[in-house]
């Protein structure tokens, strides 16, 4: 039997898998959730993208090149997916300029002041981690504001028959509730350590640095996160606002 610090690697491993990609079709399908189907395809993706990143990445973080490469590649498919999340079609495309507004400047203040080294190793898991992180809040926000100024679209008139102007009648109906994009990432922060401890933590701790250390290296992730998520979701509601996101009628 392999085994790693956290999960053992065993024949009945495969088996477990299935099982619980099965629970969570099943379960998903039975409460009319719409996902089903989508929770099996999710995981076989992450079966074939984990297994291809697992292969490749000891070679990317050789070389700068190779590791800028792979980092747009990551922002490339968040774009895309929060894009797709958001309104179908090339105005999706703008979902990028809120992740990016959020993921460089921090990436930029953390490699400038010295907390992270520009090592391949380094720098791609926490670039990862900040566009995961601005990618959520982006289709949250984003989701949340259009749903909001379409089911909303009167009150919107009434602002503009006051004197408003698009831009700020807009932001009135849907900034209180796509603000709302931030509860998760709040959340997470509120509750390290006390409800959770995330993979940063963890993972420091299995590679024998000491709890003080560790906790230091997950504060400072999570920080960095909250604010690239703030900065990714107000970007997200000044973008619905200002109408780059635009449903079909």
């Amino acid at each position: 039997m392999a085994s790693t610090s956290l999960i053992s690697i065993t024949p009945l491993l495969p088996a477990l898998l299935l099982v619980l990609v099965a629970m969570g079709a099943v379960v998903a399908w039975l409460g009319r959730l719409g996902h089903g189907r989508a929770i099996v395809t999710a995981c076989l993706r992450a079966v074939v993208q984990l297994g291809v990143v697992s292969v490749v990445i000891a070679w990317v973080v050789s070389f700068p090149a190779a590791v800028a490469g792979f980092i747009l590649l990551m922002y490339g498919v968040a774009a895309f997916t929060a894009g797709r999340r958001i309104v179908p079609g090339r105005a999706g495309w703008w979902a990028g300029v809120p992740i990016a507004a959020g993921t460089v400047p921090v990436l930029a203040v953390m490699a400038a002041s010295g907390v992270i080294s520009m090592k391949g190793i380094v720098v791609i898991p926490i670039a990862g981690i900040l566009l995961g992180g601005c990618l959520t809040a982006t289709t949250l926000a984003g989701r949340r504001a259009l749903d909001e100024l379409t089911q909303r679209k009167g009150e919107v008139e009434a602002a503009l028959s006051l004197g408003f102007t698009p831009r700020e009648a807009a932001l009135e109906i849907c900034r209180p509730v796509s603000g709302q994009a931030l509860v998760p990432a709040l959340d997470q922060t509120r509750t390290v350590g006390l409800v959770t401890l995330p993979g940063a933590f963890v993972g420091m701790l299995l590679g024998g640095a000491s709890p003080v250390q560790a906790g230091v290296v997950q504060l400072v992730v999570l920080v960095a996160l909250l604010a690239a998520e703030a900065v990714a979701t107000v970007v997200t509601i000044e973008l619905a606002a200002r109408g780059f996101f635009h449903r079909g009628v």
